[in-house]
């Protein structure tokens, strides 16, 4: 395989996971230059996200293009701090990763920053560090770095950041890390990490031995119910962002507040049992919300 052939398969095998997400990364109705540079953005936070998890491609090829040596390229950490090194040559150089050498023509077509970039990459080194959390604060504090960037990126692509704007969407990505824990609950503890806050687990008497059953009790619900209400205030915080823009971005991110509303109307749904596998909601639920969201209804 040349050398293209290998830079190509590395963008492929990340870019084309868009589809399998919880929200629209690039729909067809936006502007091509806007699905151009999101999808350089998606790349990415996919990327960034596939190392933190430990969801590379086998192979070693994202190693090798980050400089990483063989004997290392399982060292998540290692091969954060090569990415961060890459990150760098996106702003004064020439990136090694192919999907850094996409994501350059972006930032410099629309003027972005590294600290959102930068944010996503510490969220992934804190998840190497750090598996519990205490407070709901503490919890916060995290999904600012590992949600709320995203946002901002998206208002930077689109070019109507404004801090009414960022103070609205940091609320809606919020709340969608909230609901996507929510709803991979099982697939975290299988990762050795919990993402509900200890006190809350306390307040509501949830073990964490209670999270590892097949089906959740009634503690469990009850916890569960109480996140998601939270998820579902911040939805509603930053519900008003999708009315202060128009057009084609206002259908965008329609779709990021629907698909938070429509998650946590299905995880509702399923009594609040997410232990057996994630609720997802169906594509009708989604219209409905959108449809909702897009009249200010909700």
């Amino acid at each position: 395989m040349t050398g293209t052939d290998t830079a190509t398969a590395l963008e492929r095998a990340t870019l084309d996971k868009a589809a399998r997400e919880n929200f629209p990364v690039a729909p067809f109705f936006l502007p091509r230059a806007w699905r151009t540079d999101l999808m350089a953005v998606y790349g990415f936070a996919r990327l960034v996200d596939d190392i933190g998890d430990g969801d590379l491609a086998p192979g070693g090829a994202d190693a090798r293009a980050l400089g990483v040596p063989e004997e290392r390229a399982g060292d998540r950490l290692a091969l954060l701090d090569a990415f961060e090194t890459d990150l760098g040559r996106v702003f004064d150089g020439t990136p090694h990763h192919p999907l850094l050498r996409r994501l350059q023509p972006t930032v410099r077509r629309r003027g972005l920053t590294p600290e959102p970039f930068l944010g996503l990459i510490a969220a992934n080194r804190q998840d190497q560090l750090v598996t519990r959390y205490e407070t709901y604060d503490d919890l916060l504090a995290y999904c600012a770095l590992s949600a709320n960037p995203v946002g901002r990126l998206v208002l930077g692509v689109t070019g109507t950041a404004t801090p009414e704007r960022i103070r609205r969407s940091d609320a809606v990505c919020t709340a969608l890390q909230i609901v996507e824990h929510l709803q991979d609950v099982a697939e975290d503890l299988g990762r050795d990490r919990i993402y509900l806050p200890a006190q809350d687990m306390k307040r509501f008497h949830v073990q964490e031995s209670d999270l590892a059953a097949p089906s959740a009790g009634a503690s469990v619900r009850a916890l569960v119910a109480f996140e998601a209400r939270r998820a579902q205030d911040l939805l509603n915080e930053g519900a008003p962002l999708v009315g202060s823009v128009h057009g084609r971005l206002k259908l965008l991110l329609a779709g990021f507040v629907a698909g938070g509303k429509a998650a946590v109307r299905a995880i509702a749904a399923a009594d609040f049992d997410v232990l057996p596998g994630p609720p997802k909601p169906g594509k009708l639920q989604l219209l409905r919300e959108a449809g909702t969201t897009l009249r200010g209804e909700g």
